[in-house]
This record gives C-alpha cells, sequence and structure tokens, in this order.
C-alpha cells in the first residue's frame, strides 16, 4: 500500500503519483477503482491523483469500461508524447540509433554507416537527427541519451577509458556529446546494455544473479549480481577477450594512447593488450571460422557456419563440440570465481548456435566446474544492446518526468 507511509503530503503525492505511473505503464490503460485497487489509494485520493496528472499532460482519458451499475468508468493510460528517450549502439560497422516515447513503445529505429567514425560528436548527432526525423519527433523532446559502445568505461566518470573498436572514443566525448545534445547522456558498455536487456526482457527476466556471454566478432562478459551490474573498480569488468589461456599467446601490448594525444590526459594513460592474444583469439569470429573449416563446415561467415552446424548435427555436431569446449573455458573461469547459477549466450554467434551449443556448453562446465549453471539462449527480440539502451533511458527519463509529477 502506497498512501500509508509516513512523510510529509508533498513527499506523499510524489510517492503516489509515481506509483500511479508506473502501474499505467505496467499494465496499460485502468480505471480510477482499478488504480485504487492496485496502490490501496482511496477513490478521493485516486481522482485527486488523476486530476494532477492530468493537468501536468501526464495522462488522458483513452476510453471507457462498462461496470455494474452506473455509468462506464474512464479509462485513464499514460499519455505517449509526454516524453521520449533515444538509445544508441555505437559499433565499427555503424550506428543504430532508436527513439521510444515513455511509455516504452519504439517509434523509430535508423541505421547509419561508419563514415565519420573518428568523429564520434557528429555520427552520434547525425544519427539521433535522423531517427528523430523518422519518429517525427523533435529533438529538444528527447529527455535521455544511453549510448552503447565497445570498451571500457570509467564507473566514476562515465566517460570512455578506451574502445579498441573505436579509438577516437577516448575521455572527453561524454562531454563533448552533452554539450551537443543538451541533454543527459550516459555511456555504457555494449555487452551491460545487452545485460540490462535480457533481465528486463529476455532469459534472465527478474534474475538477480546472472552472467551473460556475448559471442560475435569478440567474446564480451557482463555480470549482474544483486540486480546491479558488476563494473568492476576501473570499469574493465567483464574483459574476458584478454583472458591468457593456454593456446593462444598473450594479449601483450604496448599503450595505445600517450598523454600528448589531443583529448587525453596523464591519468586516462591506459596500456592496452593486443586483441591478437588471450582468449579472444580462440573465440572471435575469425577464429570460429577457421575452426568451422577444419571441420568441413564452409559456410562463408562464423555466424553462417554456426548456424548450418546447429541445424545438421550429423555434418556440423564435432564442430560445435570443439567449439563448445572452446567457449566452456571461459564459462566455467566465471562459474568458479562468481557461481551466477545463469549464464545466457547473446551475440551474432550465440544466437546462431542455438540450444545445441548451450546444451554442449551446460554439459561441458558441469563436468569440469564444482557447480552447474543453467546455460540459456538469449530471448531478447530485435538488438539487445539497442534494447538495452532504450531501458536504460527509459528508467532515467522516468525518474525524472515521473518523480516530478507530485511536485507541483
Amino acid at each position: 500500500m502506497v498512501a500509508n507511509r509516513p512523510g510529509t503530503p508533498r513527499l506523499l503525492r510524489e510517492l503516489n503519483d509515481r506509483a500511479a505511473l508506473d502501474l499505467l505503464v505496467r499494465q496499460g490503460p485502468l480505471t480510477r477503482a482499478q488504480i485504487g485497487e492496485h496502490t490501496g489509494l482511496s477513490k478521493v485520493t485516486a481522482s485527486q491523483l488523476l486530476s494532477r496528472l492530468e493537468t501536468r499532460g501526464l495522462v488522458s482519458v483513452v476510453g471507457s469500461q462498462a461496470g455494474g451499475r452506473g455509468p462506464n468508468a474512464a479509462l485513464y493510460a499514460v499519455v505517449p508524447s509526454s516524453a521520449y528517450v533515444a538509445g544508441l549502439e555505437v559499433g565499427p560497422d555503424g550506428v543504430t540509433a532508436g527513439v521510444a516515447d515513455i511509455t516504452g513503445r519504439i517509434v523509430a529505429q535508423v541505421t547509419v554507416d561508419p563514415n565519420g567514425a573518428d568523429e564520434p560528436v557528429r555520427m552520434v548527432h547525425s544519427a539521433v537527427v535522423k531517427a528523430c526525423r523518422s519518429a517525427k519527433v523533435a529533438l529538444s523532446k528527447l529527455s535521455a541519451f544511453v549510448i552503447g559502445t565497445p570498451g571500457v568505461v570509467d564507473p566514476r566518470s562515465g566517460d570512455v577509458q578506451f574502445s579498441f573498436d573505436l579509438p577516437s572514443w577516448h575521455e572527453g566525448v561524454l562531454a563533448a556529446l552533452r554539450t551537443d545534445l543538451r541533454r543527459p547522456v550516459t555511456i555504457e558498455n555494449d555487452v551491460n546494455l545487452a545485460a540490462i536487456a535480457e533481465r528486463a526482457y529476455g532469459a534472465a527476466h527478474g534474475a538477480d544473479d546472472f552472467a551473460l556471454v556475448w559471442l560475435d566478432r569478440g567474446m564480451g562478459l557482463s555480470v549482474m549480481l544483486g540486480g546491479r551490474l558488476h563494473r568492476g573498480r576501473s570499469g574493465g569488468a567483464g574483459e574476458i577477450g584478454y583472458l591468457p589461456v593456454p593456446g593462444a599467446p598473450l594479449p601483450l601490448g604496448a599503450a595505445r594512447r600517450a598523454p600528448q594525444d589531443e583529448g587525453v590526459t596523464e591519468s586516462t594513460t591506459w596500456g592496452i593488450p593486443t586483441l591478437a592474444g588471450g582468449y579472444g583469439a580462440l573465440v572471435g569470429a575469425d577464429a570460429v571460422r577457421a575452426l568451422a573449416h577444419e571441420y568441413g563446415v564452409t559456410e562463408p561467415t562464423a555466424v553462417d557456419c554456426v548456424r548450418a552446424a546447429a541445424a545438421d548435427p550429423e555434418r556440423g555436431g564435432p564442430f560445435l563440440d570443439d567449439l563448445a569446449r572452446r567457449i566452456s573455458y571461459g564459462v566455467t573461469s566465471v562459474n568458479i570465481v562468481l557461481d551466477p547459477g545463469l549464464v545466457v549466450l547473446s551475440g551474432n554467434l550465440g544466437r546462431a548456435g542455438g540450444r545445441p551449443l548451450a546444451t554442449r556448453i551446460e554439459e561441458i562446465v558441469g563436468r569440469i566446474s564444482p557447480t552447474r549453471p543453467t546455460v540459456a539462449m538469449t530471448e531478447v527480440e530485435g538488438n539487445p544492446v539497442l534494447r538495452g539502451a532504450l531501458h536504460a533511458a527509459l528508467e532515467q527519463a522516468r525518474d525524472d518526468v515521473f518523480s516530478a509529477a507530485g511536485a507541483s
């Protein structure tokens, strides 16, 4: 029950209004009586609440519902156009941008080519403008931006420390984007956003503890512990592709940037290992394609090879067995150290392998690890990084827009 919490009248209004708005987002249109039933508010309080929210343009009557005796009851819903958010996935192959209204409905999604990748602000601005035009939404209506990018994001500053695939994304990009867009901007590791989407919409729905293994051009990892992302002190948690393993060269390399480079301070110099070594050399797309060809699975891309093998066990079974063994090294390491209970496979290679790959990995990890986690396939529809970015942006926007509803 919301109404019985102690506090000032203003605080109670804020709590009640936020609870009602969150309820309408989850449930869809409801009558005043239904809102009261779900929140524990009296009819009078619910009526006052709806009047406030209507005045602020956050809810409106969208229809009616027949009841017992008396007139039909008005149905109230959140006004979708009361706020919008943008989510973006930035990678070496281009930028995908999406716009969603405050209810979470995606109203536009566009992809722009990677031309201008060395100019992050211009590239992001171009993608956002294109998405806004597609959605017929003014840029000024966007309440929050969340951008997913490969690499390490400092959890304290929120800025990019380094991105091997996007060398122009480094410290200073966040401030430049905020200045350009004139709105709150958050940068997050792309695999972390995929994990956020998995917990909200997918195989890890509601799970407080799980690991997401991202299998694509390279291998990435995101860990959720106690319902919170574990980023590590410097933001480098999950960079499992750099893990030294037998059978692969050590990921040694010189610093990628020097303090005198433009836009980089002495405090942000990083020694970045080369991607030619480490665990990523065994499970990245190039290595997977080469392994498939050794077994006679000769489709043109790694994703095609894995998909073909999963669809034809007689032809592709031995290849999948070997691939699962390689992936199991990393999954076992994560399981032994963190014991997440659930491991979700995502990314294009993970999707292509489907249940045949997941089952093999679960069996191998169960044999060589003290505990046996459930290994599941992603259940997020569409682009998981974009879905996670939009979800994170919606949480920020709702905190801002909905929490302010009861303050007036």
